[in-house]
């Protein structure tokens, strides 16, 4: 059962890496599209995927939390 948490928690963590790039690179895209043209329609939709991208990025801390959390109460249960 651990095992299976584990493999759970580690594909959570790879979630949260790709959400944490996504964001930044939507961020970056706003921030050059921001200096160089100034448009705002493209700003405000870089925003709202940036927006996006980090909320899911709490969404899988959060689970990933809850993940260890039940490997601990498993581990201090004496649980496998």
């Amino acid at each position: 059962m651990i095992y299976l948490l584990v493999a759970v928690f580690v594909a959570l963590a790879g979630l949260v890496v790709y959400s944490l790039v996504k964001g930044v690179v939507a961020f970056l895209k706003t921030t050059k599209i921001n200096l160089e043209s100034g448009e705002g329609e493209t700003v405000t939709e870089m925003q709202n995927m940036q927006n996006k991208a980090m909320f899911a990025r709490i969404k899988y801390q959060a689970a990933a939390i809850a993940v260890v959390v039940v490997i601990g109460l498993l581990a201090a249960a004496g649980g496998d």
